[in-house]
């Protein structure tokens, strides 16, 4: 049987496999440590479970309207208000399967063949993929980690051709972690506008941020730019609801609609219950919010000064997110027990087999010299895991 040609030009999600490969040896018996998860290890919030289950009781299981109930809608509206001084209306918002299916479902309205969309790299592993399913083309931009891995102006205008369409900013990214400010998108907005691109912020880690940084998305820059630009969001990471999957994007109407009609035809609304959930997510406490932000920045300041301890690695500290993104070039070239090391896969290999712990290998991130480990998980399996990777690196030869 012949599959679709669409098919064949994406690969699986790297760090789904990671985690499932570690679950493997798990269920074998191995002790392995995974760094892998792009999730937060708390539970959801109890008021947030709570709004769920009295959804069930009084029956809120039916459909809703395909891009979300009016009830979220209006949560949303009030946050990106109150979080973020921006104005909209309940037009303007489609709730969707998680920021991910956000993001697949403005690429598929907005891109097709011969369209570029630049991506800068380090990148979230979907976004090519993303890009390619919508006949588009990815354009990868590669930036250095002396600017904290965030693009700047003249980088940005290099990248642009005559067949630019869109750019697509992580902030706080994942993997590397780093954070734009006002004044960087500024300037990064001013490129946008001379090129008439269209911005899609994938600002899903804005809760998630450190050092006091102040939150910043393109469309808090001025009016043009919130006109040309998509904001992605969901309650996946700021309120460990990875699993309930809800994510929304806020834009033009234009845009919002056809997404939303393209919704309509391919999953129908996002599940009703996860729905009450995020409007007690979005217009509940914030506490536990605030203490699980609180618990990740202890991990994040013990396993960056840790890897920077460990031999041919370097790491930058991160402004947001989980994830510390490490140089590990330092170690390629050599070997331990029949385990060679040239890149971040074989590294990547070497540790899982000999140490077993799971990280991601940067190259899946476009960046080969790196590997990316999150620290959403207990601070007594990032200090056993990092003693493992001590011990692995210190017998490379």
């Amino acid at each position: 049987m012949k599959l679709a040609e669409r098919a064949n030009r994406i690969k699986p999600s790297p760090t789904l496999a990671i985690s499932a490969k570690a679950a493997a040896m798990r269920a074998e018996g191995r002790d392995v440590i995974s760094f892998g998860a792009g999730e937060p290890d708390f539970d959801t919030p109890e008021h947030i479970k709570r709004a769920a289950v009295k959804a069930l009781e009084e029956g809120f299981t039916k459909y809703t309207p395909a891009s979300g109930t009016d009830e979220l809608k209006e949560a949303i509206v009030e946050k990106l208000e109150i979080d973020n001084g921006l104005s909209y209306e309940k037009a303007n918002i489609c709730v969707s399967c998680g920021a991910k299916h956000a993001i697949y479902n403005i690429a598929q309205v907005l891109f097709e063949e011969g369209d570029e969309v630049i991506v800068p790299a380090p990148y979230w592993v979907s976004y090519p993929d993303i890009i390619v399913l919508a006949d588009a083309t990815p354009v990868i931009l590669p930036t250095k980690e002396k600017n904290e891995f965030k693009m700047t102006p003249a980088e940005l205008e290099t990248a642009v051709t005559s067949s630019t369409k869109a750019v697509i900013i992580n902030s706080p990214s994942n993997p590397t972690g780093s954070a734009y400010n006002m004044e960087e998108l500024r300037e990064l907005g001013e490129v946008i506008k001379r090129h008439d691109l269209i911005v899609i912020t994938d600002d899903i880690y804005e809760k998630i941020i450190y050092d006091g940084l102040i939150f910043a998305t393109m469309a808090q820059v001025d009016d043009e730019l919130k006109e040309r630009t998509i904001v992605v969001n969901g309650v996946s990471k700021s309120h460990s609801m990875t699993g309930w999957r809800i994510g929304y994007a806020a834009g033009p109407k234009e845009i919002i609609a056809a997404a939303s009609k393209l919704q309509s035809q391919n999953t129908s609304n996002p599940n009703s219950i996860a729905q009450k959930a995020a409007v007690a997510a979005l217009r509940g406490d914030q506490g536990p919010t605030e203490r699980m932000v609180s618990e990740f920045e202890k991990r994040r300041h013990f396993i960056v000064e840790r890897l920077n301890r460990l031999p041919g690695v370097s790491c930058m500290k991160p402004r947001g997110a989980f994830y510390v993104f490490p140089n590990v070039s330092g170690t390629y070239g050599k070997s331990a027990g029949g385990h060679g090391v040239e890149n971040s896969a074989s590294l990547t290999a070497y540790l899982l087999d000999v140490a077993e712990i799971a990280v991601v290998p940067g190259v899946e991130f476009g960046s080969d010299d790196n590997i990316r480990l999150s620290y959403a998980t207990s601070m007594n399996n990032i200090e056993r895991g990092l003693e493992r990777m001590e011990k692995a690196l210190g017998a490379l030869r």
